[in-house]
Parts: C-alpha cells; sequence; structure tokens
C-alpha cells in the first residue's frame, strides 16, 4: 500500500505531522507492506535561493500585517505540538528557499534513504535550528543519512532533479492542495493537516480493509 506525503522543509506542521503519522504507522499491523513516498511542496518560492534569515523576520516579511506578538504566539502554538510528541523545536532557526532541498530528497528517494533524509532535515532545522540552506550544512545532513558527498554537492550545482520538484508542484496542484501536510493514503483516502496519529491509524486501516483481497499480500 502507498502512502504519499506532500510536505515542506520549513513547514513545522509538517514536522509535527510526520511524526504523529510515523506513530501512526509503527502500530499499523501492515506496516512492511506500506511504501511512503515524500513529495515537492514550497510554501515559499519566492523567497531568493542561497540565502536564509532569521525566522520571525522572515515571518514579519510575509505577513506584513500582523503584529509580532501574534506571529510569535502561533510559534509558541507549533512548539507546544511539536514537544507533546516529543519532538526537538527551538524558534530561532533560519529560514529560506527549500527548493534545492527538496531535490536533495529527490536524490534520497533515488537511493532509497527519503525517509530518514526527511528526518534528519527536520530534527537540524526544527531541533537544532541548524542554517540547513547552507550549502555545507545540507551536504553534512544528507551524508549523514548515507548519501556521498560528492553527489549531494554535485545535485547542489546543478539543476538535477528540479523537474522532479515540478512535477510534485503540479500534482499537488490538480489534487488542489492548498496546505501541507496532505497525505494521500493507497490513492484514494486524503488527509490533510498534521491530524492525529489516531486519525492516522484509523485511515490506514480503513484504506487496507477497501484493498481487493488479492491486493492486500502483495
Amino acid at each position: 500500500m502507498r502512502v504519499d506525503i506532500w510536505s515542506d522543509v520549513v513547514c513545522p506542521w509538517c514536522y509535527v505531522g510526520r511524526a504523529r503519522f510515523d506513530r501512526a504507522l509503527a502500530a499499523f499491523a501492515h506496516r512492511d507492506e506500506v511504501i511512503v513516498r515524500f513529495h515537492s511542496y514550497e510554501l515559499n518560492p519566492t523567497l531568493p535561493r542561497g540565502g536564509s534569515e532569521a525566522l520571525l523576520d522572515a515571518l514579519a516579511r510575509k505577513f506584513p500585517d500582523t503584529p509580532r506578538a501574534q506571529l510569535c504566539e502561533r510559534e509558541h502554538r507549533v512548539a507546544d505540538a511539536a514537544r507533546a510528541e516529543g519532538l526537538g523545536y527551538r524558534s530561532d532557526r533560519h529560514n529560506g528557499n527549500t527548493f534545492d532541498l527538496h531535490r536533495l530528497l529527490h536524490l534520497a528517494g533515488d537511493a532509497g534513504v527519503q525517509a530518514d533524509a526527511v528526518r534528519a532535515l527536520h530534527q537540524a532545522h526544527f531541533g537544532q535550528a541548524r542554517d540547513v540552506f547552507a550549502p555545507d550544512v545540507a551536504v553534512e545532513v544528507f551524508t549523514a543519512v548515507g548519501l556521498p558527498a560528492g553527489e549531494v554537492r554535485r545535485v547542489l550545482a546543478t539543476d538535477a532533479y528540479a523537474e522532479r520538484v515540478f512535477a510534485d508542484e503540479r500534482a499537488a496542484h490538480d489534487l488542489r492542495v492548498t496546505g501541507v501536510p496532505f497525505v494521500v493514503v493507497d490513492r484514494t483516502i486524503a488527509v490533510g493537516g498534521a491530524r492525529s496519529a489516531e486519525l492516522f491509524t484509523r485511515t490506514l486501516d480503513r484504506a487496507w480493509a477497501r484493498r481487493p483481497r488479492a491486493r492486500q499480500h502483495v
């Protein structure tokens, strides 16, 4: 059974939602027969590539009519949700264009370590407030999950996997995705938002039960 997840690297609710889905999947009786694929979605595609800025400064520019105190309150809410899942969460992190990181996640997908790379990126970005938009940091994060440093640098220096990112974004548009995380289970059931682990569990069970009996064992 296939699960497709659209998310962005810097989306805090994607971080929380991924942890909740992971918890549901770990308890799913048929977890060894589930293939999870992450797909690219850029929340801020117009940001310049190759740089970053402090998170609250970035949020203030994106939402100029929202008082900074309100932006801080939003950040506190998601921080509480992350910590409730046992996740590290720092608000002194940076924000930037995620296009190149999405390209690297496709490289990781080809190597069979995409889920590990997503977790490593989340930990570096949210848990450690590392500047994952800096090429040297990105290389460290992706080599830590087993990718050759030369391959990571090659992707960063070229346009490799750009079309994969665009294809994911076109698919999101066709599905009318307007926010992430967005999860599609077995191509039939969609779940939007960082829903509870219990809801993800029920969704996995429901999708499995709806599969033709012959397909439940392939």
